[in-house]
């Protein structure tokens, strides 16, 4: 006897926008896809040039070589320093060695960097909110003398921070951090230190704004959430806690459809699918695709703030 037909079950599938790659993630992969087309294989690239591995795979096989010091990078190849920056002693080191390289950095931290150089000239104590051992903040801190920036990771850390002269302090901030969290730090510093210098503009990139708005929107309505993105992106772990605490039942990050544990679907009426700012689009359509082929999907397009920005490539490789 041939077995009785058993239906897929019905799943609401609600898909963000907007998602995944942000401008200077895409300028940043641009840059090391054209070093190769122009210079030819290989090129180095100092750290992870965007957090996710497949980006990384994707261009090891164009001919990428990753480092992590530019010590182990040669003095007569390209060398290209990621998105997220880096100290002020990297193109330093290269400069000596008389190396070409191509800077990735975003401009949004840049202009991090920028702020936090114009107030230690204004002679102001810096405290730079982010997460310890993360390349952006290393790259942050490394742009001025050491002690010249304090990290605080949390509002514990804001209460209990003794400046050399309240008067005399300013902030600035991880670019991808959470922005409710950075919300409950800054309440305690600016309760403490009233006279604390702010940026001129939030130093939480538009993108990571937009991605956590977004996730927001969504999340009280979702059984589960999936964010596609890697372990060490920042920005995609603050999608899993954004999605948590805004009220999903419950929240994953995935690297890609292979790693979904399909018994987080049981009792799952409604998910909801996102990306972090690193991660493709392919790989939100292939966990598309995944759950279509299990479950009845109805798929449901939630628009948010729409993006245009775009950020100019280095002149080396557009001259």
């Amino acid at each position: 006897m041939n077995a009785p037909f058993s239906p897929r079950r019905s799943l609401r599938l609600i898909l963000v926008a907007p998602r995944g790659f942000c401008a200077g993630v895409d300028r940043a992969i641009q840059i090391v896809e054209r070093a190769i087309e122009k210079y030819g294989a290989p090129v180095y690239v100092r750290h992870e040039i965007v957090h996710n591995k497949h980006v990384v795979e994707h261009l090891k096989a164009q001919g990428a070589v990753f480092v992590d010091e530019l010590s182990e990078a040669p003095d007569d190849r390209p060398v290209v320093f990621s998105a997220h920056g880096v100290p002020k002693s990297v193109p330093a080191e290269a400069r000596s060695r008389r190396m070409f390289y191509l800077d990735a950095t975003c401009p949004l931290v840049s202009k991090v960097h920028l702020d936090a150089e114009r107030h230690f000239r204004e002679g102001r104590e810096i405290v730079l909110i982010g997460h310890a051992g993360h390349p952006e903040v290393e790259g942050t801190m490394g742009q001025l003398p050491e002690g010249s920036i304090t990290l605080i990771e949390t509002a514990a850390d804001a209460e209990t921070f003794q400046p050399r002269d309240p008067a005399r302090l300013a902030y600035v901030t991880q670019t991808t951090l959470s922005v409710d969290d950075t919300v409950g730090i800054l309440e305690v510093l600016r309760r403490r230190f009233p006279a604390m210098t702010a940026p001129h503009k939030e130093d939480i990139c538009y993108a990571t704004t937009n991605r956590q708005e977004a996730v927001k929107r969504m999340a009280a309505d979702c059984d589960l959430v999936l964010v596609v993105g890697s372990q060490n992106s920042s920005n995609s772990l603050r999608l899993v806690e954004v999605a948590l605490k805004a009220g999903a039942r419950d929240a994953r990050l995935i690297d890609d459809a292979s790693a979904v544990d399909w018994a987080w679907f049981d009792g799952v009426s409604t998910v909801g699918v996102t990306a972090g700012a690193s991660a493709p689009e392919t790989l939100v359509a292939a966990l598309v695709d995944a759950i279509g082929q299990r479950f009845d999907t109805a798929v449901e397009e939630d628009l948010g703030a729409r993006e245009a920005v775009t950020f100019k490539l280095p002149r080396a490789l557009t001259a």
